[in-house]
This record gives C-alpha cells, structure tokens and sequence, in this order.
C-alpha cells in the first residue's frame, strides 16, 4: 500500500489543496512555503512516535490569512492488500483497495474550544469516527526532522538493530554466540584486573579512598576504582558504539557528512532486516527532511538513487537541492508554492507533464537549469552571453538575485517553449527575452519576422489572459513574406512593433534586434574602447564571433559601464521579473509557518 493523495483543507499555510504522490515523492519548494507543514500534516496521521497530546490542535494551526474555523488533513491510501492492514481495518477498506483516514478540528472562533478527532472509510461518503490511531500497530510512518540530533539518533538506532539482529539469530548461532560471550568474559575479567594494577591508576585510588575513610567509618569497607566499564560481556555489548577503521586503526565517525550517511544506513539495514521477516507485520512509510544535509554534491545525486534503492516502503523527501532534484525521477517531483496567499501543489502533485517537460529539455535539464525549480522567478535568455549579460546587468542595477530568488536560464538552442513548458507545469512565474530575428524564407526570395512570430506563440501558449495587440487584428501573414529584409516594408514592420509592444506586458521581450546590436546602440564607446574598432558593423560582427567569450572579457574589463542601463529597454526584463516576486509576497503579506 502507499499513499496516492494527500487533501489539505484549512491547515497552516494551506487553504485548499491536493497533493498527489508517488511510491517515492521529491517535495521541493522556497522556504517557509509548507513543506515541513505537509510533512506533520501526515504525522498526525500516520507516526506513532508523535505522542498523543501533541495531536491536540491549537489555534496556529488553523489557516490564519482569513477566518478559517475548520481544518481537515485526508490520506488517501492506494493498494492496500497486505494482510496486517486489512486484520485492522477491513471494515474500513473499499474494494477497489482504497483506505482514507483523516484528522478534523473544529472551533467555533479564534481562541475558542477546540473539537477535533479522526475518521476512517473506504471513501470521503463513508468516513465514520475512530477512537484512536489503533491502526499504528501495523502502520508507521518514521520521520527525520531537518533538525535531527544525529548522534543521538544513530546510539538510539544502534542499539535497536542490534536487538532486532539478535533476536533473529538461528539456534546454531545462539549457540557459538554463547561461547564466544563466555571468552569475553575472561578477556574482559584479565583487562580489568590489569587496568587497577597501572601504578598511577593504583595511586589514584587509593588517595581517594583515604579520603572518604576520613569522611565515614563506613566507606573503609568499600573501595572506589577506576572501572573499565561493564564487566558483563552482554553490558559490553550494548554500550558499544559506532566508528571507522582506517587501516585497522579506530577513528571517530568523521564530520556531519559522514555522520548523516551512518544515520541512513542505520534506517536501511533496519528496514532489510524487517523486510525479511517473511510475512510483513507492519507497513512503514519513510519521510525525511533534508537528506542532503552536510553532503556534498556528488553524494547528493548518489543519495536520491540510494534511497530508491534500499527501502522498501514509500519514501518522502523534503529538500533545497538541485542536485537531488536533478537525479529525481520527474514525474516524482511536488514543488509547493503561493497562490493567492496559500500554499498549493503545481500540477496538484507527482505529475506525468513535469516528466514529459523534463524530458524534452534532454541533457540540458542539469543542474543550473534544475535551480529555477527552487526560483521564485526566472529570465529565460537566448544563450550564454545573454545569462553572462543579464547577471552582470543585475549587479549593477543592485538587484540582488539571490536575495530575490531570481534565476537567469540560457534556453542554449533547445526553444523557449520546452523550458516554458516546464516551468509553466511547476507553477513558477517566468519572463524571457527573445531576438528579433529577421530570417529568409527557405526556397523563396522573402523574409519573415521570425522573433515576433515566436514571441506572439509564447505568449499565446504560456501566458493566461493575453490578449492580441492593439492594432493587430491577427494580421500574421504581414510579418512573412515580404520581399526585401532592410528595410522590410512599412506595413510590416508596424505589425512587427504591435507585436512587440502587446507581448511585453505579459513577460515575453522582444528585442530591437539581437543582444549584440542593442548594446552596442546603448553603449556604443564602451564597445569601441573593447575592440578597438569605431564601425558599428565592425563592432558588432566582433561581438558574435565568440559571443560568450567575448562577453565574458568585455564585462571583465568594462562592467561597471552596465549602470547606465537602468532605464533601458535592455533592462525592462529584469524589473519584470522582480515585480512578480513582488506581488507574490503583497498577495501574502503575512507567511503562516511552523
């Protein structure tokens, strides 16, 4: 069995949303945007380790952005044929194999009594209530917080796979364990009597024990020593602790990296152990915050193949990594985000689209391009020099990009549609700037606005409400076909500016001509000082000769002649793309997190 969907109703930060999930689900999305929220949303449910005074509601965990008086928390379990299940919630399982639970919580007003209880049913018509979580028995889901104490978890977890290991040792074994046991007591007994025999351990001991003679009668009949710890070899045993050999020479575990993989191992070797009971006797789901943490990134992309790999249950993560992201499969990826002040699910979840997207950007879906999945909002560009450019241009414009969240994507030849296409299915805002390209019309003496045809698809395709141009009436045929390129005639060169001025108020730029010829008009004597050329056509052919290259020595030497481009139309993407981050955090103006 595995959770299929998740509904969210009056919770946190989320008002009203669905949350479909596969067998293993990438959950990723800005900070304080719910994901930690969505995750206890699921312990109330379903992790026995979170006490039952703690499933008691307070009034923060109403959604708080209007008045909001009911909440609802709904899994829907799929698949649900394994006996240890059904032994406890038959009753309660339809039969096309569908389990729903839920945990509900009613107030009559802010600061008021709180009702709240649970509910079982093969479907929302059926939900009757339940006394308690009795389900646990048989189904667990086991969580690691972002914040976990890793030491402490791995000595907790040490001792439990050592007692699940010995508990499942044959006869044979018990038997040879047995006789081993007997040897360390000896060994042990003989270190013992050594370690009190040390001269400065001997002198030790006995000063203290003078000492407390002199405090009491009492204490002349019972030494003090300096023990070696436990004298019982099962003693021994349990206190022993975890830690690397190097060449046969003991050392502590390492840094927090190395730490963190020890944690996972632990949970997998647990997790192959119980998987190998024969008979499943409980169901056990795994979500982890972070999983990344402390790892570096090729570690990062083992880890998302890793976790796949070795558990047998369905695995949850939260994180901020591209690299996970990067090594996920699609269609497993939740990104959560803001939608008129609550948190919703793009695509409402795990979604073929996001796959099929992923797929058409083919081996340029790596992990710069896997960034904007983390982006409040992303420039898409032509290429390398135009992210060079763009990148330089926000430094010098104070736009802080990291600080606003704002990514800046080269498309690279793969089509602004394919990346559009993506980010569109992910619910994250975009704008893009696109060359005005003129281009010959193959086997015929004519021209076609090529940029403003591919700017008007854009917005056409990915832009809700956009409306034609002021003046355009969908006369495409006028930006195609005519027969001279410089100039081209009048009539459609004016339907080539309607176009362009119509689409960039939805976010799609359209440039006067290319990168390369709107610089050079805007900064004609920084250029010529770089190439030492005075011809523009010199200039310019300069320019897109190595276009990265070149731009990249150019804004080297002369960046800092980026400022004078505030108020250009070379500037107006940028802005764009920092109003959208804008109005998403004026349409939330209060985050509602835990």
């Amino acid at each position: 069995m595995r959770i299929r969907s998740l509904k969210l109703r009056g919770f946190r930060n989320f008002k009203d949303a669905i949350v479909r999930l596969n067998d293993h689900a990438l959950i990723i999305g800005t900070n304080d945007v719910g994901k930690s929220n969505l995750l206890f949303a699921l312990r109330l449910l379903l992790d026995r380790s979170l006490a039952e005074t703690e499933l008691e509601p307070s009034d923060s965990d109403f959604y708080a952005r209007e008045e909001t008086n009911e909440l609802e928390v709904l899994v829907e379990f799929c698949e649900v044929e394994e006996d240890c299940v059904l032994s406890k919630m038959r009753e309660h399982v339809g039969d096309d194999s569908r389990l729903l639970l839920q945990y509900w919580a009613k107030r009559a007003h802010m600061g008021g009594k709180i009702d709240y209880g649970l509910k079982a049913g093969a479907s929302e018509g059926l939900l009757a209530p339940i006394d308690s979580r009795f389900y646990l028995r048989v189904l667990d889901l086991r969580f690691i917080a972002s914040d976990r104490d890793l030491h402490s978890f791995i000595r907790r977890e040490k001792r439990g796979i050592l007692h699940d290991a010995r508990e499942r040792r044959t006869e044979e074994e018990k038997a040879a364990d047995q006789t081993r046991l007997h040897g360390i007591e000896t060994k042990l007994s003989e270190v013992r009597t050594s370690v009190g025999e040390l001269s400065y351990v001997k002198k030790s001991t006995q000063g203290i024990n003078e000492e407390l003679g002199k405090l009491s009668y009492h204490n002349e009949h019972q030494e003090v020593v300096f023990d070696t710890g436990a004298s019982e070899p099962s003693g021994y045993v349990e206190n022993l602790r975890l830690a690397s050999t190097i060449r046969e020479r003991t050392v502590t575990l390492g840094g927090d990296g190395r730490t963190n993989q020890v944690h996972l191992a632990l949970w997998a070797a647990k997790n192959r152990l119980e998987a190998g009971q024969g008979e499943a006797l409980r169901v056990t789901l795994y979500a982890i915050e972070e999983p990344e943490a402390h790892l570096h990134p090729h570690q990062q992309r083992r880890l998302a193949h890793y976790l796949s790999e070795v558990f047998s249950g369905q695995v949850l993560l939260t994180s901020h990594s591209p690299q996970l992201a990067c090594a996920f499969p699609p269609s497993s990826i939740v990104r959560l985000h803001d939608s008129n002040g609550g948190t919703l699910a793009a695509g409402n979840g795990a979604s073929p689209f996001v796959e099929s997207a992923m797929v058409d950007c083919g081996y340029r879906m790596s992990v710069l391009a896997v960034e904007s999945f983390f982006a409040s909002a992303v420039l898409l560009v032509e290429g390398p020099s135009e992210e060079l450019f763009y990148k330089a241009l926000a430094k010098q414009l104070n736009l802080d990009l990291d600080r606003w969240n704002i990514s800046v994507i080269g498309v690279d030849g793969v089509g602004f549609a394919t990346y559009a296409s993506l980010l569109k299915s992910l619910c994250i805002p975009f704008v893009l700037r696109t060359d005005n390209d003129v281009s010959k019309i193959p086997k015929q003496q004519a021209y076609r606005f090529s940029g403003a045809e591919r700017a008007l698809k854009l917005a056409r395709d990915f832009f809700d409400g956009f409306t034609e141009p002021e003046h355009f009436s969908g006369d495409e045929e006028k930006l195609k076909g005519f027969a001279t390129r410089d100039p081209p005639p009048q009539d459609n060169q004016a339907v080539a500016d309607a176009v362009k001025a119509g689409v960039e108020s939805f976010g799609v730029f359209l440039a006067k001509r290319d990168l390369e010829h709107d610089l050079f008009d805007q900064l004609p004597d920084p250029w010529k000082e770089f190439t030492g050329e005075d011809d523009r056509g010199a200039v310019v052919a300069r320019m897109q000769s190595k276009k990265a290259t070149v731009m990249f020595d150019f804004l080297r030497e002369k960046q800092d002649a980026l400022g004078a481009l505030g108020d250009s139309d070379l500037a107006r993407p940028l802005v764009r793309a920092k109003q959208l981050v804008a109005q998403e955090r004026a349409d939330d103006p209060a985050p509602h997190t835990h």
